[in-house]
């Protein structure tokens, strides 16, 4: 007969009960649960990645799936936002469903930009899967190179040739 002794650790497992709720509260906040339709709505918020220019701000969405003219692109007051809808994926008769982890539903991202765009400029394409915007700046928000003057007389700004 073995005599085996373990110490119990109450931090050890109080840490693993807060890396267990701290997953729990992020797969909440970014909604990666099934909802009460018994849908899996993790979608409904898309990741997007977003790149300044000095023109412009550049904005890509992975929305696999879905049929351009069910998204809707929408500028007001210097917030855009990005919604519409993936049909859920359908099953044939006399077809039992092991795993469906594909996402479905509505969806809805938000984000305000930081300066001035020029709404009647932007403009949206969809390829392979990703929607592709380019939000213009206003020219007042665009940079301009200020020249140097000497002794009064207008010098060339220092990068040009």
């Amino acid at each position: 007969m073995s005599n085996n002794i373990t110490r119990w650790n109450p931090f050890r497992e109080m840490a693993a009960m807060q890396n267990a709720m701290d997953r729990l509260f992020e797969d909440a906040w970014r909604g990666n649960w099934s909802g009460f339709n018994g849908g899996f709505t993790g979608f409904d918020n898309p990741a997007l990645d977003i790149h300044e220019t000095d023109t412009a701000y550049n904005v890509a969405v992975p929305l696999p799936g879905i049929n351009p003219d069910d998204i809707n692109v929408r500028m007001q007051n210097g917030t855009l936002t990005i919604s519409g809808e993936l049909p859920q994926p359908k099953v044939e008769d006399n077809t039992k469903v092991v795993v469906q982890e594909r996402f479905y539903g509505k969806f809805s991202r938000s984000v305000s930009l930081p300066e001035h765009v020029d709404a009647d400029k932007v403009e949206a394409t969809y390829e392979n899967g990703v929607l592709n915007l380019s939000l213009p700046k206003l020219p007042e928000a665009q940079p301009k190179q200020i020249a140097v003057k000497i002794n009064g007389s207008k010098q060339l700004p220092s990068n040009s040739k």
